[in-house]
């Protein structure tokens, strides 16, 4: 009888069925990879947003009191956009909406925009086509 030798090497069927099975579980490994990559462009977008938003408001914060005032005054309300607003037609552009402030609501109506406080005013940016906004109320003095 021939002595048989200890098998060195993998057969054809035993390397096939390997690559198929590695097939198989790298499509659902490459779906969740995707996922994870669209995830962080969105992020990225998001941060960016907010970014713009918060440097806008702080802008606004540091301009005098009285140019608020008075672009507030002017705009008649707090669904008015102001001339601190971007220029119409930019992508993601920046609204600012300014208004004077009721902070006590001494009119008792729980309305803030009604029987105004001196030395209020609400500021409101908001990016054009999105639901991310920001709002603060500056007082006359800060």
């Amino acid at each position: 009888m021939i002595s048989r030798q200890r098998q060195s090497g993998l057969t054809l069927i035993e390397v096939l069925i390997t690559m198929v099975l590695l097939t198989m579980l790298l499509v659902p490994a490459m779906r969740a990879l995707q996922t994870s990559v669209t995830g962080a462009e969105v992020h990225a977008d998001l941060a960016t947003d907010q970014f713009r938003l918060t440097s806008r408001v702080e802008e606004l914060l540091a301009e005098p009191f009285a140019q608020l005032e008075a672009a507030a005054t002017a705009a008649g309300g707090p669904g008015i956009e102001t001339t601190y607003s971007e220029t119409a037609g930019l992508p993601g552009r920046l609204v600012v909406y300014l208004s004077l402030y009721d902070g006590d609501n001494a009119d008792a109506d729980d309305n803030p925009f009604t029987g105004t406080d001196a030395g209020l005013i609400w500021i409101r940016v908001a990016a054009e086509g999105t639901v991310h906004e920001l709002q603060t109320v500056r007082a006359k003095g800060f």
